[in-house]
């Protein structure tokens, strides 16, 4: 299973302005969020919230979108506490330098920013992916784990609850993570006494006197646990844990874009520290194929082919969308290539209230065998041209 660790530490030579950039080239939070200095939090939050979505990099890839995420998401944490917010207003940067990461941001719920759907912004997950992860003291987290989950578009339309399956390992359910057999357990190595390493001692002579060198190496015993397993638990094979699959399910949001990935706090890998909290699962959501349209963004993509006749005289076509189907009309002389664009059809866009659009690329199929009648006609229309008509492919 591919492992997923998307972390960037923010470190703190001198005090600095939250937002990881120097006193001298921080712009003010204000500006920041294109607020004016009397907002109030209502404006405030629903600033944060378009530009949030606008630049998360789980949404944007362009260079830079991380740094302006990371700006935004400090110009909020400070603008939206009233407290915070009267040191800025009253002198300035200065006023919110000596505030750490974790002052700043552990009070804002970002499930109700944005309406019970973090991204990856909840709980500790803008903190630990962007702002060095320093929330949690004591024994290392597990690593995360990634996994995609395909859904059709008709789930990116309506929303709703998916299934996933994935497996991970865990405490094995039948030795409870002891490594023996039910009904026995661990022995202490005697090669060791129980402490994993072996010593030996050899004494040299050096021209300052005899020097006593130890050499202390793993116990080749018991590999190093201390412990001797006579009866190795036929679950986990004496190993202590197992792979284990396990069933959830995941909301996927109205409008999910592309790669977007939900996290699912404590559902990825174990610490490798004895007491350590697991690591994150992220559900990475792609969209499966569909032999109707193609996807791009929230806009749909379909190609429609046309006859002659069709291109030429103008028809009006009947064509499926996510909903039921659509009539589009096809103007006369229409060329090879035109792209018609059937306004709203496409899928909702994430975090909006439109939808995006379909758009019918046009082809024009020339027969390759033609019947007599066909022959006819067509040599009609090539002596009608010759004579100064208009060619159909001008």
């Amino acid at each position: 299973m591919p492992v997923f660790n998307h972390r960037l530490v923010w470190i703190l030579d001198k005090p600095q302005p939250p937002g990881g950039r120097t006193i001298a080239d921080q712009r003010d939070y204000y500006e920041v969020l294109g607020v004016p200095r009397d907002a109030d939090l209502k404006a405030i939050k629903d600033a944060f919230r378009k530009l949030a979505l606008q630049y998360h990099p789980d949404r944007n890839k362009e260079p830079g979108a991380e740094d302006r995420f990371k700006e935004i998401a400090a110009a909020y944490a400070v603008l939206s506490d009233p407290k915070k917010r009267a040191e800025y207003d009253s002198r300035g940067f200065a006023g919110v330098a000596d505030f750490s990461p974790e002052d700043l941001f552990s009070g804002i719920n970002f499930e109700d920013i944005f309406g019970g759907f973090d991204f990856g912004l909840g709980g500790g997950g803008l903190f630990d992916r962007f702002f060095g992860g320093r929330r949690h003291a004591g024994a290392a987290r597990g690593a995360n784990v990634e996994v995609d989950l395909t859904v059709p578009l008709s789930r990116i339309v309506t929303g709703g609850e998916e299934e996933i399956r994935f497996t991970r390992p865990q405490i094995c359910p039948v030795c409870h993570g002891s490594r023996a057999a039910p009904g026995s357990s661990p022995r202490k190595c005697e090669a060791c006494g129980g402490s994993g390493r072996q010593t030996r001692q050899e004494t040299r002579k050096e021209k300052q006197g005899n020097v006593l060198i130890q050499h202390v190496t793993i116990c080749p015993v018991c590999g190093g646990s201390g412990e001797i397993i006579d009866k190795p638990c036929p679950a986990c094979g004496g190993t202590g844990s197992a792979l284990v699959e396990e069933r959830l399910k995941v909301n996927i949001p109205v409008g999910a874009e592309e790669g977007m990935a939900l996290r699912v706090p404590g559902k990825g890998m174990p610490s490798e520290v004895a007491g350590g909290p697991p690591g994150d699962l992220y559900v990475v959501v792609r969209s499966a194929p569909d032999p109707r349209f193609a996807r791009d963004g929230p806009d749909l993509w379909r190609t429609e082919t046309l006859s002659v006749a069709d291109a030429a005289l103008g028809t009006e076509l009947t064509v499926p969308t996510l909903d039921a189907t659509a009539t589009a009309r096809v103007p006369a002389g229409t060329q090879p290539d035109t792209v018609l664009r059937l306004k709203g059809k496409g899928l909702p866009e994430f975090g909006g209230r439109a939808r995006g659009d379909l758009y019918l690329r046009l082809r024009v199929h020339v027969p390759e065998e033609l019947t007599d009648a066909q022959k006819e006609v067509f040599e009609r229309l090539r002596q009608l041209e010759k004579k100064g008509g208009k060619s159909f492919w001008r």
